[in-house]
């Protein structure tokens, strides 16, 4: 049971509560863009909100009430808003992509389903999460409070990872190819879990390696040069024996064409919210407002909380087959979530039209150059007036949003801009030296003509 809020937290929990509000009502808010001050003013209350709560409490006791639940929410948030608004690099904006890199390696560590090659990115990712926050931290970008609890969520993070590793690093050198071989069929199998339809010729593949894989056992050992047995023996087997499980679930699920009925509901939420961020995938540098991805971050949490000791039950406390389906799929949605955080380029919202069109247009005449020609003056057109537009936006050789602010991105953008402007010129001198190509060879003909006073008209 959740402890309840003291008497003077309680302030602060409606003050709380009223920024919640507000910056739930500026997501759903989707006439104009998201301004840079209306997220800073909101960021600046919730750290007066934060440092009243700092002198109230004791630093050595660990809190977890209601007060602390809402304060992560609110951070969660308002480091969307911060990836909004293309401020990537600053230290609030590191928040969501550290809760989000937690779920994922709770998950991992939950199924101890990975390899070097899967920890590799995530200590990448965390060693530029860590550049960022030290930078704002000795800078004093941003207030202690702010950068001590995103240490606190690195560190976690961090720790997470090397309990990770850590796990690897029993496993003996002779059986780290069974392992990763093992890691990698029990993913191809939870694929065609989570998949519609007959899966007998993808099935039978898989099932006769993991024949092989059991086949070289000696009494369930696995054996190494001379005979010997190396350590971690317990890893690979469960490992192979989780695989055989889900073959057999693969088959129950083929006999009964579905999950469980009791889980078919969470099975379709799922679905439907993989397929939706799958989408954004695809689409996101035009369609996303990081923002967005709040819902389906509350939604997968939700279902995660359904779990009772790592299964979903039914309403009699058993455990319906079609349990790895769900897990693939879970995982598979904050797998989403988490590669369209961290990709998060850092150009406002409000910039991210300009910076898109430059980005096709430089596509475009790239296609253009590497194809070459002919082409004409005509043809070239389209691409002028779209960067003559664009130039025209500027003021003072700065984008300017509609309430007079300098947008996040100029870099990015006058990058692009340049850019297009460099690729037409070349455009423009290699038709220009095709032009002159063809009046030489117009010359060359002219000389060789009949009547041209050539040689071979004088000598008859």
């Amino acid at each position: 049971m959740t402890p309840p809020v003291s008497q003077e937290e309680l302030p602060i929990l409606e003050a709380v509560i009223n920024i919640r509000n507000r910056l739930t009502a500026l997501k759903k808010d989707r006439g104009e863009y998201i301004k840079a001050s209306d997220v800073n003013s909101l960021y600046q209350a919730v750290i007066k909100q934060v440092t009243k709560l700092n002198d109230v409490r004791d630093d050595k006791t660990i809190y977890s009430n209601r007060l602390d639940t809402l304060l992560a929410d609110v951070f969660n948030l308002l480091s969307l808003f911060f990836l909004t608004i293309g401020k990537t690099k600053e230290a609030p904006a590191t928040y969501s992509q550290l809760a989000s890199m937690r779920q994922i390696l709770d998950h991992m560590n939950e199924s101890a389903i990975y390899n070097e090659s899967d920890l590799a990115p995530f200590h990448r990712r965390l060693n530029d999460l860590r550049s960022i926050i030290k930078h704002d931290s000795e800078t004093g970008k941003h207030p202690q409070a702010m950068t001590k609890l995103l240490e606190r969520q690195l560190g976690d993070c961090e720790s997470l990872l090397s309990t990770l590793q850590e796990s690897l690093s029993v496993l003996s050198v002779e059986l780290i190819p069974i392992h990763e071989r093992l890691v990698h069929i029990r993913r191809k199998l939870v694929t065609l879990a989570a998949k519609d339809g007959p899966h007998k010729a993808e099935l039978k593949p898989l099932q006769e390696e993991l024949r092989r894989i059991d086949s070289k056992r000696v009494d369930g050992k696995f054996m190494g040069p001379g005979g010997t047995i190396p350590a971690s023996q317990a890893i690979c087997s469960s490992l192979l024996e989780e695989c055989f499980d889900i073959v057999q679930e693969i088959r129950a699920m083929e006999e009964s064409k579905n999950v469980a009925p009791p889980l078919k509901p969470i099975h379709d939420r799922l679905t439907e919210v993989r397929a939706e961020l799958e989408g954004l995938a695809l689409t996101h540098r035009w369609t996303l407002r990081e923002t967005d991805l709040w819902n389906y971050s509350l939604s997968l949490q939700e279902v995660d909380k359904m779990r009772v000791d790592g299964k979903f039950v039914d309403s009699e406390g058993n455990q319906p087959h079609g349990q790895y389906v769900l897990l693939y799929l879970l995982r598979r949605c904050y797998g989403v979530i988490y590669r369209l955080l961290s990709s998060s380029e850092p150009v406002s919202e409000e910039l991210m039209p300009v910076a898109n069109k430059l980005s096709t247009v430089k596509k475009c005449l790239n296609e253009v150059l590497k194809y070459g020609g002919p082409f004409s003056p005509r043809d070239l057109y389209p691409y002028q007036l779209a960067l003559y537009q664009i130039d025209s936006m500027r003021k003072e050789g700065k984008f300017v949003g509609v309430d007079g602010n300098i947008p996040e991105g100029q870099g990015i953008v006058m990058a692009h801009l340049n850019e297009c402007h460099e690729l037409l010129e070349m455009l423009k001198q290699s038709m220009d030296e095709g032009e002159e190509d063809s009046e030489i060879l117009e010359e060359d003909d002219t000389i060789g003509a009949p009547g041209s006073g050539t040689s071979s008209d004088t000598e008859g």
